[in-house]
């Protein structure tokens, strides 16, 4: 289903500054020719009253990767439906902390989920959404844990796991680079990564000249 708005996801292992970038391209976007747009920040698993409660649970309870993966979905079902599609329909820039690649990196390549099984859950419970852009915050995962601000069971889990998770991210980005923008943290500011990221998406969404 077609709509009028702009989605851009962020995507990286834990640590990587997803959500201080999030709030640095906002920024700088209101003073480009998308400016103009309602900007919606929002995250996963959460974004809305229900969904947020699924989060409190998967980010605290160590639950079966099956289950852990039909959680996550239930929340994004939620969070498309009574967030995210709605902005997207009226016109919105919506910037997502995390969507279904996170699930393909964590649940998939991590956990060991059959990929495609994956990538149909995320079909379903999204109604075929995708990004139209999704920026990957890569870092060395070990790095990324020292810097990580919230400590959940996932940053418990350690570095070898979250390597897993970098190698899904790049196994999911190598199924569709065009969509992908890769960004290498180590040594940028959140203000240079949020300029590059602004760039991209004045390029990819300039004005449509009128005819006449």
């Amino acid at each position: 289903m077609k709509h009028r708005g702009i989605f851009v996801t962020f995507e990286g292992t834990e640590g990587a500054g997803k959500s201080t970038l999030i709030h640095s391209v906002a920024r700088s976007l209101k003073d480009s020719h998308l400016g103009s747009r309602n900007i919606l920040l929002t995250r996963e698993p959460g974004g809305s009253p229900i969904a947020e409660r699924i989060r409190n649970v998967v980010i605290e309870e160590a639950v079966d990767p099956l289950a852990e993966l039909f959680l996550y979905e239930a929340a994004r079902a939620e969070h498309v439906a009574r967030k995210i599609r709605p902005a997207l329909n009226q016109g919105d820039i919506v910037l997502c902390d995390r969507f279904t690649d996170s699930a393909l990196a964590y649940q998939g390549f991590a956990r060991g989920l059959p990929w495609k099984t994956v990538k149909l859950m995320n079909t379903v419970a999204t109604g075929g959404l995708n990004p139209q852009l999704t920026v990957l915050l890569d870092i060395d995962p070990a790095v990324g844990l020292i810097r990580a601000r919230e400590q959940t069971r996932f940053e418990a889990e350690g570095v070898e796991f979250q390597k897993k998770v970098r190698r899904g991210f790049l196994k999911a980005r190598s199924e569709n680079p065009s969509r992908w923008l890769v960004l290498k943290v180590a040594g940028k500011t959140p203000e240079e990564l949020a300029q590059r990221v602004v760039k991209e998406l004045l390029i990819r969404f300039k004005p449509k000249k009128a005819h006449g």
